[in-house]
């Protein structure tokens, strides 16, 4: 069993939800990352999603788009993403860890040397925003081959048939995209996302975890009991950005979702 079942399984077992976070690799640089992500996981962070910068994040609101930036800037490329997961790696050996971006990075590497890698490394699960099911065929191949989960985006625009087609291709979990529009939207509504969670959790087994619009303990607590986690990540890239003592405001805020969410 890897990480990323392994989690959900324990989380189910004593009826709590996850509380999946996202930040930017590199930003401000690899070494602050990695103390942004031990504060995650002294906050409650069950899951931790890494984005892997990328010069065109066409799926990411401003916020994101800005951390990119800075994240580049930096020099971060996969190859120092990789190092900071093993660094992570030897201060926890059981929080899992995704790798979530776009194609071209992961594309350039190769795939099957990138899953390889990824795999070496301690990283979990992928999810890569802009690969459609129907252009993962070597993705999910040398994944699976990896033992690396292909968690995959399903939208509320997604119809039902596509719904299942995606889902019949994930591992891991799958990432349900909680309002139309990019990563720091407003505006959930709470009645049509449990509407939409129920009706996909009749076509997969996997966690159902929701993002996009969730930002603190209330708008956590609205989709909480119909999903198996939540995904939180404009919030913490904003706290990254603002600088000062970034460190005790990721815990702080952390402990916030986590308290909300168990």
């Amino acid at each position: 069993m890897g990480r990323i079942e392994s989690c959900f399984e324990s989380l189910r077992s004593k009826g709590e939800k996850g509380l999946i976070t996202f930040i930017t690799a590199g930003d401000p640089s690899i070494e602050n990352t990695l103390d942004y992500m031990q504060s995650l996981v002294d906050g409650g962070a069950d899951v931790i999603e890494l984005g892997v910068p990328f010069s065109d994040p066409m799926a990411d609101g401003p916020t994101i788009q800005r951390a990119s930036e800075r994240s580049l800037a930096a020099g971060t490329d996969l190859s120092s993403i990789f190092m900071l997961v093993r660094a992570f790696r030897e201060r926890n050996a059981s929080t899992p860890v995704i790798l979530m971006g776009y194609m071209n990075p992961f594309e350039s590497m190769g795939v099957q040397e990138f899953c390889k890698e990824a795999s070496n490394k301690g990283v979990d699960g992928i999810l890569i925003v802009d690969m459609p099911p129907e252009e993962s065929t070597e993705f999910s191949k040398e994944a699976k081959n990896y033992g690396i989960d292909v968690i995959r985006l399903i939208a509320p625009t997604t119809d039902l048939s596509r719904a299942k087609e995606i889902c019949n291709l994930s591992s891991g979990y799958i990432y349900y995209i909680s309002v139309k529009g990019i990563t720091g939207s407003k505006d959930l509504d709470s009645e049509d996302v449990q509407q939409k969670v129920e009706l996909l959790s009749t076509e997969t087994n996997l966690p159902i975890a929701i993002g996009f619009g969730i930002k603190d303990s209330k708008s956590a607590l609205s989709v909480k009991d119909f999903a198996d986690g939540i995904v939180v990540g404009s919030v913490f890239v904003d706290l990254v950005g603002e600088g000062g003592d970034t460190i005790k405001k990721i815990a702080a805020k952390t402990k916030e979702l986590s308290l909300a969410l168990k």
